[in-house]
């Protein structure tokens, strides 16, 4: 399985958050100019207590001295659930419509005033971003979804932003949508970017440019774009709707949906590169693999 690497966007906001590896131990830092500085508390416990909070422990971790010890890159949940919106793109809707069997469910999803919502990953199946992700052994078209995903405190705010991948099977899910959680949800399913841009620091992502490329054997196989403006629904929408009925005492994480879907010939292959951007956020790096084989 060849290596990942990540590489943070040039475009990406000056002030985040990254959980990091120091002496065996993970620790929240905030990153800025090079440099990371140790925050008191974790994730859980900064999101959990709401954003001014979480604002004042990063304001009080910039007046001390930066870390000097190596530090291994993190995923950047700790206890968080992740979370994913589905159709809120056109796009989107317009795929799973040509995918599906029953293709006006996804006209009626994107036409409704509820969004759909789904369950992606619990934090602990989260691996560190630019780790391999993975493509199912009983799936035959597979595609990734580059996605701007929202990092919400326990109240509802929005306090920060990543870039995500949210690796699907729509043979899978096109058989059936009933099969959405198997088509969605498996082990090393989920990328994240490692830096958790603060939403106070950054430029609107309102109408942030979402990039991907697939590349094959050093080829360009696949190169696409859209912009966040090109969503149905609004970021505040999709949080006010998932937050409706479910409590996150340690915060929560959205995907926010894709706009961004290769042509219908093609599907991911084992040793593939992707490589996702969001502008003024970041940049996530991956390798695909696959394990085993299509069962009979």
């Amino acid at each position: 399985m060849p290596g990942a690497t990540l590489h943070e966007h040039p475009d990406a906001g000056r002030e985040g958050l990254r959980r990091v590896l120091v002496d065996g131990e993970p620790l929240l830092a905030v990153a800025r100019g090079g440099e990371l500085y140790p925050v008191e508390g974790s994730l859980a416990q900064l999101l959990g207590a709401g954003r001014e909070r979480l604002h004042e422990a990063v304001d009080r971790a910039l007046q001390r001295p930066p870390l000097t010890a190596p530090a291994e890159l993190l995923a950047p949940v700790d206890e968080q659930e992740v979370w994913a919106s589905g159709v809120t793109y056109r796009r989107s809707a317009t795929a799973r419509v040509e995918e599906s069997s029953v293709g006006d469910v996804y006209e009626l999803v994107y036409e409704a005033q509820r969004p759909e919502l789904f369950l992606k990953a619990p934090a602990w199946r989260v691996r560190r971003p630019g780790a391999p992700l993975r493509i199912r052994a009983d799936s035959t078209w597979d595609v990734p979804e580059p996605e701007l995903a929202l990092v919400i405190d326990a109240g509802g705010e929005i306090v920060g932003y990543l870039a995500a991948d949210d690796l699907s099977s729509r043979s899978i899910e096109g058989a059936n949508p009933l099969y959405l959680p198997q088509a969605k949800i498996y082990d090393d399913s989920l990328g994240l970017s490692g830096t958790i841009v603060l939403a106070r620091g950054a430029p609107d992502p309102g109408s942030a440019t979402i990039e991907l490329e697939i590349h094959r054997d050093g080829e360009r196989l696949f190169a696409g774009e859209t912009s966040v403006s090109e969503m149905k629904r609004g970021l505040e929408e999709l949080v006010t709707a998932l937050y409706l009925e479910l409590s996150f005492p340690a915060g929560a994480v959205l995907l926010t949906g894709t706009g961004v879907v290769p042509p219908d010939e093609f599907t991911l292959e084992d040793g593939d590169r992707v490589r996702i951007a969001v502008e003024g956020i970041g940049v996530l790096e991956h390798d695909i693999y696959r394990r085993g084989a299509p069962s009979a």
